[in-house]
């Protein structure tokens, strides 16, 4: 069960908060606690992040990043993949990636773990759109599907072979919702 603390903390105060594990949102002045991974969760993030780089890192598209607290519209959310644009990743001073994104991601990624909430993490996915995100995926394990959030649109279903959509800087390249339900067979 996802861990709710009633607070009247400002959120100022919440990031001031050691993390825990697994990480604690702040929502609507409400600290939510995530639900820790469990494996067909875990290994749909790591192969997803893994393939996103992969078309989009080397030619400096886009940056996915697993586990990324994005404090933004007066909410700090952690999405389970957060992808930004090249030129939207923050830098510090040095020009290396800065700790804090102060930023909504131009893509979020929710994957439904069991003990979730399923409208509360749609929420959140909605959130982002709302603010200025660009594309919202909300996969299902447990029913093969990827709900699709994109601005000025009624969300769509995708399921097979479906070919789900992508950020325009990642418009080559293809994938469909069996491609991400295939991570989960082992043998």
């Amino acid at each position: 069960m996802v861990s709710t603390f009633s607070s009247k903390l400002p959120l100022e105060e919440f990031l001031q908060l050691p993390e825990t594990k697994p990480a604690s949102e702040y929502v609507d002045g409400k600290i939510y606690q995530k639900p820790m991974a469990q494996g067909k969760h875990s290994i749909i993030q790591t192969e997803l992040s893994s393939a996103i780089n992969q078309v989009s890192e080397s030619q400096k598209l886009a940056l996915a990043l697993i586990e990324l607290r994005c404090t933004f519209g007066g909410r700090s959310l952690v999405p389970d993949i957060t992808v930004f644009e090249w030129s939207r990743i923050p830098t510090d001073e040095n020009g290396e990636i800065a700790n804090r994104f102060e930023s909504y991601p131009d893509w979020t990624i929710e994957i439904l773990s069991p003990d979730q909430f399923p409208n509360r993490v749609i929420n959140k996915i909605i959130f982002c759109i709302n603010q200025g995100t660009k594309l919202g995926w909300f996969i299902d394990p447990n029913d093969k599907s990827v709900m699709v959030f994109q601005p000025n649109q009624l969300p769509a279903v995708k399921y097979d072979n479906d070919k789900l959509p992508v950020l325009d800087v990642l418009a080559n390249w293809q994938i469909r919702a069996a491609d991400i339900f295939s991570w989960l067979k082992v043998n």
